[in-house]
């Protein structure tokens, strides 16, 4: 009988596993939380970004934090997992504060997404579920025996996508 751990992500963090075990970030605020899995292999992985993009930065050596970084390299490192074989999932760009400025540089979560969803779409790898947008914080857990993702909002509502 397998052992069954729960892995914790932090903020700009990832980690990479397989099932049985499952995975789980909280505060995605306008971070976006991106789980990816092989779906023969049943090896999964989640991470939890912080921005978009890094091209404004000097430092990217916690590359982690940046969507267009960490997508790719993550799964470069998803040990054997070819993109055509991954799925993702993905919840999180919320917009937690009302901002006079419509500036897109302010809206972090919609840009978030957007390079979330681009960086995957590059990739080839289909997003089959996601809870993104709106004015709450979450939390998500992915199951890596059946890919189910649970995301819990911070008003307590439960979604699966």
């Amino acid at each position: 009988m397998c052992e069954l751990e729960q892995y914790k992500v932090g903020i700009a963090e990832y980690k990479i596993t397989k099932a049985p075990n499952s995975l789980i970030t909280v505060g995605l605020g306008s971070c976006v939380g991106i789980a990816l899995y092989d779906q023969k292999a049943k090896v999964g992985s989640l991470l939890h970004v912080m921005l978009p993009d890094s091209t404004g930065f000097r430092d990217t050596t916690k590359w982690e934090k940046f969507a267009d970084l960490a997508i790719p390299k993550v799964v470069d490192e998803m040990s054997g997992s070819h993109p055509s074989n991954l799925v993702a999932k993905i919840a999180g760009g919320a917009s937690l504060f009302n901002f006079t400025s419509q500036s897109k540089t302010l809206q972090i979560g919609k840009r978030n997404i957007e390079m979330v969803k681009k960086q995957l779409e590059n990739l080839g790898i289909p997003v089959l579920g996601e809870h993104l947008g709106g004015g709450s914080g979450r939390t998500m857990t992915v199951d890596l025996e059946s890919f189910d993702v649970t995301v819990r909002l911070v008003n307590r509502e439960i979604y699966h996508i």
